[in-house]
């Protein structure tokens, strides 16, 4: 077994002893790696948010499992940051993600009617602050398809009627990238830019 069906078993286990009626964030990595109950533990808050994001998820991953990431949950609000991984393959074209998407979306819809969902602006990358490793996934998986991947997930949220948030102000230096000190290899966020977009997300977590 894989260590991303691990995780599900482990989420699929959880989901029977959950609360229904939460709020469920999924995705891949840049998801799961949001300490959420960390923070509001830090804030005092005591929100039940269920963190069901699995790193290294393709689109196509968390569509095959949307019942364990999100639905199983009957969640009143799901928080989405999904694509990321698909992006960071020149054979992937963002029509195909988005194809994904929309269908994660309305298996949501159809089985937890009144869902509100979250749609998020993908978070941004800084190659001059990535690791050798990661350097050649950066010259992909650049800020611009980023923004161009961003500008139709708006659409898919329109289309549905539910919400694009982009919570990214705070991560952004002046020429539009992650910035350093929040990066822990160019990619990826560290706790420090997971409290910089907190007070953002959770406007959304509380309306």
């Amino acid at each position: 077994m894989t260590d991303k069906e691990m995780k599900v078993e482990r989420y699929r286990e959880e989901n029977r002893f959950a609360e229904k009626g939460q709020i469920v964030f999924t995705g891949s990595s840049l998801m799961e790696m949001f300490p959420i109950n960390k923070l509001l533990a830090e804030h005092g808050d005591d929100t039940v948010i269920y963190n069901r994001g699995v790193g290294g998820f393709l689109s196509d991953d968390l569509l095959a499992v949307i019942d364990v990431c999100a639905i199983d949950l009957m969640p009143s609000k799901v928080f989405i940051n999904i694509g990321t991984n698909d992006l960071s393959w020149s054979s992937i074209p963002i029509s195909a993600i988005m194809d994904n998407y929309d269908k994660i979306i309305s298996a949501i819809e159809n089985a937890v009617p009144g869902v509100r969902i979250y749609l998020m602006a993908y978070y941004p990358v800084n190659p001059e602050a990535a690791s050798e490793e990661m350097k050649e996934c950066l010259k992909i998986r650049t800020n611009e398809k980023l923004a161009a991947a961003s500008a139709e997930v708006k659409k898919l949220a329109e289309k549905h009627g539910q919400r694009y948030i982009d919570i990214n102000r705070n991560l952004k230096d002046e020429q539009g990238r992650l910035k350093a000190e929040y990066t822990i290899e160019g990619m990826h966020i560290n706790e420090n830019g997971y409290r910089a977009v907190y007070d953002d997300i959770m406007k959304y977590v509380r309306e």
